[in-house]
This record gives C-alpha cells, sequence and structure tokens, in this order.
C-alpha cells in the first residue's frame, strides 16, 4: 500500500472526486469543455497533489503538495458556486458537495500542521 492510500484524507477527496464526476453530469452540453472540465480538473488535483507529496522524502516536500492540495479546494469552492448560481447543481447537491470540500480542507490542513511539528 502506498502512503496516500493510508490518508483518510485522501480516501475523502477520490470521493469528493466521485461525487463532483455524478454532479457535472447534468451540466449543460455546451459547458463539457468548459465550467465541467475545470471543475473536475480541479477535484482531480486534490487527491493527485496528496499522493504526490505522501511520495515525497521530506515533510517541507509533502507539506507544498498538500498546500497545493488546499488551493485546488478553493478552486473548486469558487467553480462550485458559479455553476450553483447558474443553476447547473441543485440546491441539495451544491451544499452536500460544499461540506465535503469544506471537511477536507480542515483534515489537510490539520495534517499540514502536524507535518509542520514534525519538520521542525
Amino acid at each position: 500500500m502506498r502512503p496516500h492510500e493510508k490518508l483518510d484524507v485522501c480516501k475523502k477527496a477520490i470521493d469528493f472526486v466521485v461525487a463532483v464526476y455524478k454532479a457535472t453530469e447534468r451540466f449543460p452540453k455546451e459547458e463539457r469543455f468548459g465550467l465541467t472540465s475545470q471543475i473536475r480538473r480541479a477535484a482531480v488535483s486534490i487527491p493527485a497533489n496528496i499522493a504526490e507529496g505522501a511520495g515525497r522524502k521530506s515533510y517541507k516536500e509533502f507539506a507544498y503538495f498538500l498546500s497545493n492540495s488546499q488551493g485546488s479546494t478553493s478552486e473548486v469552492e469558487t467553480e462550485l458556486l458559479i455553476a450553483s448560481k447558474l443553476s447547473y447543481v441543485e440546491e441539495t447537491s451544491y451544499l452536500a458537495l460544499r461540506s465535503s470540500l469544506d471537511e477536507i480542507g480542515r483534515m489537510l490542513t490539520g495534517l499540514c500542521q502536524h507535518l509542520e511539528k514534525k519538520g521542525s
């Protein structure tokens, strides 16, 4: 088992990606190469950066990639808000995705803080 596969935050981030893919299936076809693609890429970036960081040799490098994951959570949050305002995603789905994203963000922050203590 690779290091990132043991992390709850990575598991939750992967579940989030699956939920995003399902939610964006209903977006208008003309958004396939626009907002749909952008949201999906940013969502995938969250667990991808966790995995890449976990595979690095130092805590400092790991924290750098976790920071990238945090940036992607902010990006997805903004894109989901836009999709919600355009009525591409139902309110209940939007709120569920935001809740998951908030939890992932908190977990990433906690893991970063943990790494900072270990690295200093």
